[in-house]
């Protein structure tokens, strides 16, 4: 279940925003998800994961917290996988970027079995924590305490600070502040470089250094800082066209002038963007696939072999898209917005959500487990399955639903921004939720007009015309 993350600093946004962004992948086409509000009463006071049957101890004082886990119906077979929220302390979480590992780690730290991993992270931290530290220090005391079968990578934000968390082995782990100026981009491998165990923008469990010295792990005999990704990360034959190619074209979009190959092991971690990023240069990222080299899937640059050499960014396993704001230039009470795309990323546009709400818009909350015209999830999937088979034909289409989507959103956020100042409690909520069904209305009426023309457009080119 591969995915791709992008998180950005205050002072690498255009609005001074944090930002934390990820697709959520999936083995398949389809996993639908729903987008939720899970309140205090509704958190589970006895908790144990259904993949491990690990059973943690949870606190008494849940918060509320946005979340996109699984529907209703499978959530007792396969369990929450909450994947990405923001609680009522305006702290985001995402989680999480599988990663990978090496023999060598496992070796000496083998992965738990019945311990936490991705099901649960979202779960068991993110009602509980008031800031982007609090996040990496209660995920490390579980990791230690209860291990874990997966390697991962975890992001925390609040409205100063980023943090990317990566798992080592069964108990270990070590987290980075991403700079202000800076932004990263993780694609399913491990991803730390330059990693100071002095420094106080650096966390890790207690004996991570110790570990690295008692066996030998240092390959760079750099000393500190370390080099995490040598020593803890793969480099795999997979990784050159499966995971590097993504860091690498994100990095282009952003960088355009820093020159890197595309299979290059040592792109750098975090780098300072050339403009200021926003939301629409996430959601570009995030649905890439190479546009603008031989590498593009749908592009008439290169040979066939060039154009399914790497793996895209935006394919047909994306399942949900969240990136999580933390915004500087409003009050604290409409800071947290989850903006939402629903299915493959390259089809679909993407909306904004206040999260100090007590529910969701219902095209996104009640997402049905089989085809429903009426739900987001699956109206993305009916756009994507007509527009694969001739993507320039539609492409007019889907770019205007793309920019429509946004850009209507983004005019509710300004409305209500200003409409809401002097609001509090219930009545600021229920404002925000008029709000959030507005943008829900425009987005999915939107992606109904696209694929409206979508069908018009095809029909009057199908073969059994005489």
């Amino acid at each position: 279940m591969p995915c791709t993350t992008i998180l950005a600093g205050k002072k690498a946004t255009a609005d001074g925003s944090t930002l934390v962004a990820r697709n959520e992948d999936y083995g398949h086409a389809f996993n639908p998800k729903r987008f939720i509000v899970v309140t205090p009463d509704k958190q589970p006071k006895d908790y144990q994961s259904v993949t491990s049957k690990c059973k943690v101890d949870l606190p008494d004082n849940p918060m509320r917290y946005t979340a996109v886990p699984e529907l209703e119906s499978t959530i007792k077979k396969v369990g929450w996988w909450g994947e990405a929220g923001i609680n009522e302390a305006n702290v985001a979480m995402s989680a999480t970027e599988t990663s990978t590992t090496n023999s060598r780690v496992l070796g000496i730290d083998p992965m738990n079995k019945k311990g936490i991993g991705e099901e649960d992270f979202v779960t068991i931290v993110l009602p509980y924590i008031r800031s982007a530290r609090e996040g990496v220090k209660l995920l490390g005391k579980y990791l230690e305490k209860y291990g874990t079968y997966e390697s991962n990578g975890v992001a925390f934000s609040d409205k100063d600070e980023v943090w990317y968390m990566e798992t080592i082995g069964g108990r270990h782990w070590a987290a980075i502040k991403v700079p202000d100026d800076s932004y990263i981009v993780a694609p399913n491998w491990f991803s730390i470089t330059n990693f100071d165990f002095n420094s106080d923008d650096t966390m890790a469990s207690d004996d991570l250094e110790k570990m690295i010295q008692d066996n030998h792990m240092d390959i760079d005999h750099s000393g500190n800082p370390y080099n995490l990704r040598h020593i803890f990360g793969s480099h795999d034959d997979s990784d050159y066209e499966y995971n590097i190619p993504r860091q690498w074209y994100i990095q282009k979009l952003f960088n355009p002038s820093d020159v890197h190959e595309p299979d290059d092991p040592d792109l750098p971690f975090a780098k300072k963007p050339e403009h200021l990023l926003t939301i629409e240069d996430l959601k570009y990222a995030l649905s890439s696939h190479y546009q603008h080299t031989k590498y593009d899937p749908y592009g008439l640059e290169g040979t066939d072999a060039d154009r399914h050499a790497f793996r895209p960014i935006g394919l047909q396993r994306n399942q949900e898209l969240s990136i999580l704001q933390i915004r500087n230039d409003v009050p604290a009470k409409i800071a947290g917005v989850q903006w939402i795309a629903f299915g493959p990323n390259t089809f679909n546009g993407i909306a904004p959500y206040y999260t100090n709400v007590l529910d969701t818009p219902e095209t996104y909350r009640d997402t049905k487990e089989h085809f429903n015209i009426q739900n987001m999830y699956w109206l993305t999937h009916a756009i994507t399955t007509i527009a694969d088979e001739h993507p320039f034909r539609y492409s007019a289409s889907i770019e205007a639903m793309k920019q429509s989507t946004l850009a209507a959103g983004r005019h509710v956020l300004l409305e209500t921004d200003q409409e809401v100042q002097e609001l509090a409690g219930e009545e600021l909520q229920r404002k925000l939720q008029q709000a959030n069904d507005k943008t829900a209305k425009a987005a999915y009426d939107t992606a109904m007009k696209c694929f409206g023309e979508c069908v018009e457009t095809g029909s009057l080119k199908i073969r059994l015309n005489y």
